[in-house]
Parts: C-alpha cells; structure tokens; sequence
C-alpha cells in the first residue's frame, strides 16, 4: 500500500485548526514542524535529541500529514486547500499556505513520524514520554505521562500544551472536580488527575478526540477518572467544576465564557490557553465582560495562557 505525504506551510497560529481539517480529511496523525522548537528545546523544555534542522522551515510551521493514495486523494487534497484557505474568514493567518504531496511506502509511512517525538520535561514535575520509548525518571515526584499521537493532536509539547500543564501545577488543588474543553488527546487531562483531581469531564466535538483522549487514559491508568465524551463545548453540561481548562483557539474560548462562568464555583479557576498574542486582548476583554478576575497571564513564543477567577 502507497500513501501521501501532505505538507502544508502555514502559520503558528494555524497549527490546531489545519490539525482539525486533515483528521477530517482521514488522516490517522499529524506532524508539526516548528523551526522554534529547536530554540525551545535548548532552554525551557529540556532537550529532545534527534531533530534535524533542514527538517523545518525558515518562517511558519509545516504540519505533515498522511494520506491513503486512491482514485479520490486529488478531490481530498483539493478540499483540505480550500478549507484552509477558508480559514482567513474566520480572522485567522493562514501564512505562505503551500501545500506539496510526496509519496511514501507504508514501511517508511508506519516509523516516518515517530523520530519526532521523544521525552521531555515540560514543567516543574511533569515529563511527557512516547509509547515506544524508554525513560528512567530523575526526581522521585517526577510524574510521568506517555502518549500515543499515532491517532491525533501531537504529543503535548507545542507551547499552549506547556503554558496550560504548568498553570495546572500550580492553581490544581487535590480533590478538585475539572471540565477540559477541547481535550484533544487528552493530555490535560491525564495531567490534571496525575496532579491530583478527583475526576475530569473531557468534552471535545471530535470522535477522534474522544477516543483519543480515552486512550491515553488507559495508556496512564486514569481510565477510572476521566470521562471522555462528544459535546459542543459546554452546552447541556451540569457538571459544576473547581476548574476548568482549555486550550483551544481564542475565537473558540469567547464562544462558551458565560457558561464557564455559570458553571464553575465561587473561587474556581478558567485556565485558557490556544490564544495567539494578537487576540489576547479579545479573550480578556470577554472574560471580564462576564464577571471573571484576572489572575495572571503568561506567554511562550507567540502563544498567550490567562487564568481566570470566579
């Protein structure tokens, strides 16, 4: 079996929406290559061994994804290019978006994106490791989470993913109650109960999310405390949180702050994330339109995290 490589040029910032049109164009995993995280991995995050700077490009990010070659792959790659040349809609910079295909055998295709992903140490306590590879922790608190992006949505090391664990390690209280919107892989999830949470709702209106994020639960043994599932947001939700988490894009978060706000309890916390820098301002301005106190803001990069009180 023959498969295609589909590479898309694009922006930082349109990283997780172009993300979205290929999982649902059929791709089975996507790869991001980000020019800045070989600049990341010197300093803040550790190191990550193996990356290739020819691999990446000079501006904007390629995410790569790949395709089954059949009579109908040309109607497919035409489609993802309209769908994200449709993103400039929506207010969102779609950068050089070039789009090149190379074929692929299925032996490169099945090992092609794993040297990728390797361990790293993202926060203070939190090291994120893949399946397949091998890792001695160095601190006896050290907490471990392992990944499988072979489905979707990355192995959690992109900037938004960073800012969101480490704003859980510090406002997460033990016994805490958390709503994740738009849990992708489910990464913030395994983090939160691994910090100590009682229980975590994940919603997310992906399937692929959904079983993703079901997963990797069962990959960390959290299976018990996670409850993964399809919903808009949080429409219909009853649950009432201490604290809620979302790293999704900004003209997402704005979309579902009141219901945040109905929901959380008196002192709960809104951890937002998925916010470029330019949109910053909208996010705040929402947030304290529907009676949220701002407690802090944080940058990585391009990227923006508020944390919100009730």
């Amino acid at each position: 079996m023959k498969w295609s490589e589909i590479c898309i040029h694009t922006s930082n910032e349109a990283i997780e929406p172009v993300s979205n049109i290929l999982h649902e164009a059929g791709a089975s995993g996507v790869v991001i290559e980000d020019p800045r995280d070989m600049i990341k991995e010197e300093t803040a995050l550790g190191e990550i061994y193996e990356l290739n700077p020819q691999d990446y490009p000079e501006e904007g990010v390629y995410v790569k994804a790949y395709l089954q070659m059949n009579s109908f792959l040309g109607e497919t790659v035409d489609s993802i290019k309209q769908s994200v040349t449709n993103l400039e809609m929506y207010d969102i910079d779609i950068g050089k978006n070039a789009v090149t295909l190379n074929e692929i055998h299925e032996e490169d295709w099945a090992t092609a994106w794993k040297k990728y992903y390797k361990p790293v140490k993202i926060s203070e306590r939190i090291t994120i490791i893949p399946t397949w590879e091998e890792y001695e922790p160095v601190s006896s608190d050290e907490l471990i989470i392992e990944m499988d992006p072979g489905m979707a949505f990355g192995t959690g090391t992109h900037p938004t993913t960073v800012l969101s664990m480490q704003a859980l390690e510090r406002y997460l209280s033990p016994g805490d109650t958390v709503l994740d919107v738009g849990a992708g892989s489910g990464i913030l999830s395994v983090a939160s109960v691994l910090l100590g949470a009682k229980h975590v709702h994940a919603f997310d209106l992906d399937e692929v999310a959904v079983k993703s994020t079901n997963n990797n639960a069962e990959l960390n043994q959290v299976q018990n405390q996670i409850t993964s599932k399809k919903n808009d947001l949080l429409k219909d939700v009853m649950v009432e949180p201490d604290l809620i988490v979302s790293n999704i894009l900004a003209e997402i978060i704005i979309k579902f702050v009141d219901d945040a706000y109905r929901l959380l309890k008196k002192d709960g916390y809104f951890i937002t994330s998925g916010i470029i820098s330019g949109k910053k301002e909208l996010v705040l301005d929402r947030l304290k339109q529907a009676g949220f106190d701002i407690i802090e803001t944080n940058k990585m990069e391009d990227w923006v995290l508020i944390i919100a009180k009730k």
